[in-house]
């Protein structure tokens, strides 16, 4: 896999019905498409199976293989025009075939399942230098009830080097002393901490007990 593939795909999980319908066929356990690039120019190949994905360019005047596109010290336009196709080709596949798939903790994904199944809301991603951070609004007022983030456990003021996936959602005040531990949860990350709480997603809080914060912090964002 090149650096290409790696920065373009980063955080996406194919989508078996969306390679189908974009064009992919399966073959021999794999999805495969060909496209030709650059003025017909070349041929890209591109094959996604469980061991992740893979690319080919060939020159159609030679039949050959072409990479030099592939490494950054080739300069010149026509290389360029190459690299260029050769990414926008790659970014149309991955925006139309993939599915974004940031948060890995199984906590996380039950969370995106639920909040899409009961309200209808999918994670809002805000902050494009921040890739691994997003939002949950009500689409009624459009205040934010939950938030999903990926923080180093150092900055819950936890003595590990280690990153976590954690949810900070709305509390009601007069609970929110009982329910801060700095241990599992903690007063809200980067939120007001006299209406914020966040919750580590790593199991140590039971998966019910967190549905239920999240449906709290739902009805609370209601209010004005």
């Amino acid at each position: 896999m090149n650096n290409y593939i790696e920065k373009i795909f980063k955080n996406y999980i194919p989508n078996n019905a969306k390679l189908e319908k974009y064009g992919f066929q399966l073959q021999d356990g794999a999805y495969r498409y060909a496209a030709n690039i650059v003025d017909n120019q070349f041929r890209l190949d591109i094959t996604v199976a469980d061991s992740g994905i893979a690319t080919n360019v060939t020159d159609l005047s030679t039949d050959e293989e072409y990479t030099l596109f592939l490494s950054d010290s080739a300069v010149g336009s026509f290389v360029g025009s190459v690299r260029t196709a050769y990414e926008n080709a790659l970014t149309d596949v991955a925006l139309k075939c993939f599915d974004r798939c940031v948060f890995k903790l199984p906590y996380s994904q039950a969370l995106i399942k639920y909040v899409r199944n009961k309200y209808g809301d999918e994670l809002e991603f805000l902050w494009e230098k921040f890739d691994d951070n997003a939002i949950w609004r009500r689409c009624d007022n459009k205040k934010w009830y939950g938030a999903l983030l990926t923080v180093n456990k150092r900055k819950l003021g936890l003595d590990v080097d280690e990153k976590v996936e954690i949810l900070d959602v709305r509390a009601n005040t007069d609970e929110i002393d009982n329910l801060v531990d700095n241990v599992k949860i903690f007063n809200g990350y980067h939120m007001n901490k006299k209406h914020w709480i966040t919750v580590c997603l790593d199991g140590s809080v039971p998966l019910d007990e967190i549905k239920r914060l999240l449906d709290d912090s739902y009805v609370l964002a209601k209010k004005k």
